[in-house]
């Protein structure tokens, strides 16, 4: 005969398929709140990107036309192509810094913090209904 559970009469192992069962609910719902989180981030992803694609690409035009006016403004000093050369070299020395500052940041990566959170709950839950 199976061990029973003296509080409720139930046997061992339709204790621990429950526990099996709701473990797996669980993690269910663990990954339907990171899916959730994810569109959520996405939407707002999309909403900001939209204008901030073009006005990124707007300040790339401006940038060009400011640099070609001290091209411009330059060779009234140098020769031109020395004028140029010297805007180049300026514009890509800020260029490779920023892309340096850029390759730093991008290495910080955000971690979904609620389901995290509860997924360790829920690990500690589990554990404890196992003892």
């Amino acid at each position: 005969m199976p061990s029973q559970n003296m509080q409720n009469g139930r046997s061992m192992a339709d204790v621990l398929q429950d526990i099996a069962g709701n473990i797996q609910e669980i993690f269910r719902a663990e990954f339907r709140l990171a899916k959730v989180e994810i569109q959520q981030e996405t939407a707002k992803a999309v909403r900001s990107g939209v204008p901030l694609g073009i006005g990124a690409l707007l300040a790339l035009y401006a940038v060009g036309f400011l640099l070609l006016a001290v091209v411009h403004g330059l060779s009234l000093l140098v020769a031109a192509w020395l004028a140029s050369l010297i805007v180049g070299a300026a514009v890509l020395m800020v260029a490779m810094i920023l892309v340096g500052i850029g390759r730093k940041r991008s290495k910080e990566v955000r971690v979904p913090e609620k389901t995290v959170g509860t997924m360790k709950e829920n690990l500690q839950w589990a554990k404890d209904q196992i003892r």
